[in-house]
Parts: structure tokens; C-alpha cells; sequence
């Protein structure tokens, strides 16, 4: 006789402690309190990810795009880079970092000059309406973020914040490479 499967609930995928159950029965020295927390963590960030996805086409941006107008910001004023150091910062490679400003100068979100310093380099710099729609969609994010973050306050946030912080930590201690591909691209 073969174990019973169980039946995700309206056809979707099953409730994270019938999977947890499932690892338990496939893997009987599993952890299901490390599961349950791994578990939920991935299925958080899958459903962040689509909704932050929604609120990138409302604008007519690409994940990609967003990458790029966040690392010109974090750059600070006068948000410019090289496209080099974009490429390192964002774990790409030249060429495909080349493709990205490409389209993102056709969008008008970015502008691509050379350096009057230094004519053989070429800066890559935020226009206003790409910050535009960087800021527009931190305005849309930090409405989400903040029901999505509605039941944890106060104390909760900060122990969770500092929780998350050493899960981050230890994963970039162990797996340096993490981040993608940027050993190379020096």
C-alpha cells in the first residue's frame, strides 16, 4: 500500500506544513521547525517578487531596469557610473550590461556620455524620469510593504530585522558568490 499524497488546497501548491510533512515522510531526520522557516521565507519572497513585478509593468520597467536606476541612486547625486562598475555591481557581464543600457537610453531612463575628464570613458547617468520612476515605485513598494509588515511592530520588527540580517550573513559568509557573478568580471 503507498502513502496517501496530499492534495494541494483548489488545485495550487499544498499549505507549508502538509509540504513540511511530506519532507518529514520522504526525509525522517528533517528539521520541520528549519523547513517551516526556510519554507515560508522562499514562498514570501516568490509572492513579493510577483507583486513587485505587477507594480515594475504598471510602470513599464523591467526587473532589469530596476536593478540598474537602484544602483545609479545608491551611487548617490549625481547618480552616474561607468558601465563597468554598473556591470561589477549588478553581477553581469559587460556585454550584457551594454544590451541593458542600450534599452534603457531608448527609454529615456538613462543617458550614456563620454567623460569630458577623459574622453575614453563613458558615463552612464539617471535621467529625471528615470528617478521618476524609481521614486514612484518606492512610493507603490513602501504601501505594500508596509501591510504586508502590518502585524509585526514595535519590538517584533527589530528582533525580525536582526533575525533576517544573520540569516543574510551567514548565507553571504558561506556562498560568497551569492550575489552572481562578480570574481570575474574585474
Amino acid at each position: 500500500m503507498s502513502a496517501r499524497r496530499p492534495e494541494p488546497a483548489n488545485g495550487g501548491e499544498l499549505g507549508i506544513a502538509e509540504q513540511v510533512a511530506v519532507y518529514q515522510r520522504e526525509f525522517p531526520t528533517v528539521d520541520p521547525q528549519v523547513e517551516t522557516i526556510v519554507s515560508t521565507l522562499s514562498r514570501v519572497t516568490r509572492r513579493m517578487n510577483v507583486a513587485y513585478g505587477r507594480q515594475l509593468a504598471a510602470l513599464g520597467i523591467t526587473s532589469a531596469e530596476w536593478e540598474v536606476l537602484k544602483a545609479l541612486v545608491i551611487a548617490g547625486s549625481p547618480y552616474r557610473l561607468g558601465p563597468g562598475e554598473l556591470a561589477k555591481r549588478l553581477g553581469l557581464t559587460p556585454a550584457a550590461m551594454t544590451h541593458r543600457i542600450d534599452r534603457m537610453v531608448t527609454e529615456g531612463l538613462v543617458t550614456r556620455e563620454r567623460d569630458e575628464s577623459n574622453r575614453v570613458r563613458v558615463i552612464i547617468e539617471l535621467t529625471e524620469d528615470g528617478r521618476d520612476k524609481w521614486l514612484e515605485l518606492m512610493r507603490m513598494a513602501a504601501v505594500f510593504e508596509a501591510d504586508i509588515l502590518q502585524d509585526i511592530t514595535g519590538e517584533d520588527r527589530t528582533a525580525f530585522a536582526g533575525m533576517l540580517s544573520r540569516m543574510l550573513r551567514r548565507i553571504e559568509e558561506s556562498q560568497p558568490d551569492a550575489l552572481g557573478r562578480t570574481e570575474d568580471l574585474d
